[in-house]
């Protein structure tokens, strides 16, 4: 069974090796993280176990049964007053297994349990139907249209955690 793991620095190699197999997935319905941070990759994954230890956010990646491929990632992201916004991608090779699903819920619950948070946002891009599903799964509820960084026409959602419990 896959597990979901807190974003640690041994992940590197087997993150790194996500983000480039799946690029080309992941552009399909969220922004392309560009040619830079794949250069970068070893300083931007320093950068994030220093925000995580700070508390600013929280980093979790599902990794596979082989205990050496990550499958997805949920983040805990911009944590103000009891608050985050959740962000997540699957691997291609992972979706349709219920696998984000899953994963979604334990990070909500770490979030209201271990982190102390009281509520989560999230977005998604209004064509990526399988993140609107995962959402709607885990209990968030849509609070509004935007329009997301990537330009695109998006969907807000909101999820209290203080009765998630």
């Amino acid at each position: 069974m896959p597990e979901l793991q807190r974003l640690r620095a041994d992940h590197a190699p087997a993150l790194l090796a996500f983000e480039r197999e799946n690029r080309a997935w992941f552009a399909r319905t969220i922004s392309d993280r560009g040619d830079a941070y794949f250069a970068d990759f070893p300083a931007r994954h320093r950068a994030l176990l220093t925000y995580q230890d700070e508390g600013t956010d929280h980093f979790h990646v599902l990794v596979a049964d082989d205990a050496t491929t990550i499958l997805g990632r949920f983040n805990l992201l911009d944590i103000t007053d009891g608050e985050a916004e959740l962000g997540f991608r699957m691997a291609e090779s992972a979706t349709g297994r219920g696998l984000a699903t899953e994963a979604a819920q334990a990070v909500s619950h770490l979030a209201a349990t271990d982190y102390a948070l009281t509520s989560l946002r999230a977005q998604a891009n209004l064509d990526n139907l399988a993140s609107h599903a995962v959402l709607t799964r885990v209990g968030f509820t849509v609070t509004g249209e935007t329009v997301l960084r990537n330009g695109r026409a998006g969907r807000r959602y909101v999820k209290e955690l203080r009765h998630a419990l």
